[in-house]
């Protein structure tokens, strides 16, 4: 629930929640996005930062923010340290740097006590996921990762809807993600910083397109699903010849109970945008969501009219209104949908914090993060094999 009320949670606990922030400086579109999220409905309040991995530019970046110079730091340990001794110091870190250093700040944020908000591909492997889950279990931390589509009202209805039973027994989930900013050789011109370290297979992760793209396409099939993948056989590749970093994969996938599925993920789709489409099928009829229409779920039950469904309905759910904030027919995108994120961790924060209890949010945690790590090192294994490669479970699950 994202707006003031809760049960007056917010009030009780009587501020904002304090967040640092680890990159996502000025210039930075998904730093805007973050700050704009977290701050969108008053749960935080970005009150410190290190902006850049050069000390200077760093305190610079942090005064262009607004910062109090004295919390604008050079360096991840540095804040972690100089805030822990303060009375007024951050509850929780968000990070949102390049891939290779999601792990080692999390980790760190973890072990200084802190809740944490971590984009995606949340680790370089399903190792350091498995690390991150138990330090986060341990140190009785919290920890989302911003995969801001499964935010989405609609997104989040389709996931009741099958958790409600209305569709019957899944069946299959048909989940595809396709970009075009990489349909060209891109590699053959000037580079952006970001360009470059996400060209470098070292920097980028196991495979580029799933760090960047398909690991959302991953978790929005299992999160509206509510199924776990167990076993995949995927072509992993490039669609363009001489690339050297994955810029494709397709995937059958065999869900937990025996559902199937199909995934494709690609940033080399010439005049593609960011086209996100779900269907989950089931024993009595199917859900359809696009990106591209956002605000509607169709809904198609076996012997009935589709029904096309609204953001805004009056007869969805309390918990499905309460994630939009506009009446129905106004715009509304992904910004509020990383708020949403922020909105139900601050939540079960203050509420822990208060010792109250509150229904379990379902934003992305490092479980979630964990199996996305474990569909990709199984994507690799399948192309390696030629066959089918199960994934891994978490120790313990």
């Amino acid at each position: 629930m994202t707006t003031d009320g809760i049960g007056g949670l917010r009030e009780r606990f009587g501020r904002s929640l304090r967040l640092g922030i680890v990159g996502g400086g000025p210039d930075s579109w998904i730093g805007r996005m973050h700050r704009g999220a977290a701050e969108m409905d008053g749960w935080f309040r970005v009150v410190a930062g290190v902006l850049s991995s050069d000390p200077e530019r760093s305190h610079a970046a942090g005064l262009a923010l607004g910062l109090d110079p004295g919390r604008c730091y050079g360096s991840a340990a540095e804040m972690f340290a100089a805030e822990r001794s303060r009375t007024d110091g951050i509850d929780a870190v968000a990070i949102m740097t390049p891939n290779d250093t999601h792990y080692a700040y999390s980790a760190a944020a973890l072990d200084a006590g802190l809740d944490v908000v971590c984009d995606k591909p949340v680790t370089g492997n399903f190792a350091e996921a498995c690390d991150l889950a138990r330090r986060t279990r341990e140190r009785g931390r919290l920890f989302a990762i911003v995969h801001g589509y499964s935010a989405y009202p609609m997104i989040r209805y389709a996931r009741q809807l099958v958790r409600d039973g209305t569709l019957g027994r899944v069946r299959l989930t048909q989940v595809e993600y396709l970009q075009n900013g990489l349909a060209t050789m891109i590699e053959d011109g000037p580079l952006t910083a970001k360009q470059r370290w996400l060209l470098d297979p070292a920097r980028s992760g196991l495979a580029l397109v799933m760090g960047a793209i398909g690991c959302h396409a991953q978790h929005l099939a299992s999160f509206v699903a509510g199924l776990p993948a167990v076993r995949v056989a995927a072509d992993v590749g490039t669609l363009l010849p001489g690339r050297k970093v994955v810029d494709h994969v397709s995937a059958l996938v065999e869900y937990e109970g025996g559902a199937r599925g199909t995934f494709t993920a690609t940033q080399a789709s010439a005049g593609a945008e960011n086209d996100i489409r779900l269907k989950v099928h089931g024993e009595r009829g199917q859900i359809e969501w696009s990106h591209r229409t956002l605000s509607y779920l169709t809904v198609a039950m076996q012997g009935e009219p589709v029904k096309t469904i609204g953001r805004g309905d009056l007869y969805l759910p309390p918990e499905i209104l309460a994630a939009g904030r506009t009446p129905r027919g106004h715009p509304e995108g992904l910004r509020e949908a990383f708020a949403n994120i922020y909105a139900e961790i601050a939540q079960e924060r203050i509420a822990r914090s208060l010792g109250e209890s509150i229904p379990l949010s379902p934003y992305p945690r490092i479980e979630d993060g964990a199996h996305t790590m474990a569909f990709i090192e199984a994507c690799l294994a399948s192309q390696a094999q030629g066959g089918w490669a199960a994934v891994a479970k978490m120790p313990g699950h």
